[in-house]
């Protein structure tokens, strides 16, 4: 299985990589990506999946690092590099209230206009997408970018069945953390429900949001992403060996044939 999201290069895994990948090995977990915060830190990123075996990862700017220093050339030389397979994470973000909204919303424009010119000239990468608290003012502008939407997915999804009734309508994919496990989410596993299962995706989006048994564990780690897949499996009824290999087609189709290599 494939830790379709998390952040490798904060410094909570700094000199650790390499045994936390193994810890995953070791859970079953053979892959993940290392997604983006910072146009600086798509270079990272790529640099350090360049260091590991089954690690990947994506080229974007955050909502929430919106005011940080951005160098858009930073962004596309990361893309060029091989085991980078996504943009993003990009979007909006009206949970917490720095950067504003107006900043957040002027690097989201300046970026999908730019993954759309880049997209013209062949570099045809998946999007993944933050939207917290945000599915009405975001869909829109997905929408008004002319990107494909199935070539969206929503990741770390903690809306509601509404949410997702949107952004299903829109085409997009989902992706759900360890929010899905916890006992006071119960919209999240209603929504979870709703997800076509050739439309989802699990991730850790570690450090952050360790799920039960291990919330409030820190760092989250990508191993534990089997823990989210176990309680997606429970919300659909079906066997944990089943859903694994849905969600293993998923992560391909979704990203890309280069992660066939750690199945």
């Amino acid at each position: 299985m494939i830790d379709t999201h998390c952040h490798l290069t904060f410094s909570d895994f700094s000199g650790q990589v390499a045994q936390v990948l193994e810890r995953a090995r070791t859970a079953g977990v053979r892959g993940a990506i290392t997604i983006a915060t910072t146009t600086a830190d798509s270079l990272a990123t790529v640099a350090l999946a360049a260091q590991h075996a089954g690690l990947f990862a994506s080229a974007g700017v955050h909502p929430l690092y919106a005011d940080k220093p951005r160098d858009w050339n930073q962004m596309h030389q990361a893309a060029l590099q091989p085991k980078c397979v996504a943009w993003g994470e990009l979007g909006l973000d009206k949970h917490h209230t720095t950067p504003t909204l107006s900043v957040q919303r002027l690097v989201l424009d300046e970026q999908l206009e730019r993954i759309a010119a880049w997209r013209a000239q062949g570099i045809d990468k998946p999007i993944i997408v933050h939207c917290r608290k945000a599915f009405a003012d975001l869909l829109p502008i997905l929408r008004a970018s002319g990107l494909p939407a199935p070539r969206f997915v929503f990741h770390c999804f903690t809306g509601d069945e509404h949410d997702a009734e949107m952004v299903l309508e829109f085409g997009a994919w989902v992706s759900f953390t360890g929010v899905l496990t916890y006992a006071n989410a119960p919209e999240v596993r209603r929504a979870a429900k709703l997800v076509p299962l050739d439309r989802v995706m699990v991730e850790t989006d570690s450090p952050f949001l360790a799920p039960a048994p291990e919330r409030g564990a820190w760092p989250n780690e990508p191993r534990w992403v089997v823990l989210v897949a176990r309680e997606l499996a429970r919300v659909h009824g079906m066997s944990e060996a089943d859903l694994d290999a849905q969600l293993d087609r998923n992560a391909v189709a979704f990203f890309g044939p280069s992660l066939e290599v750690v199945h």
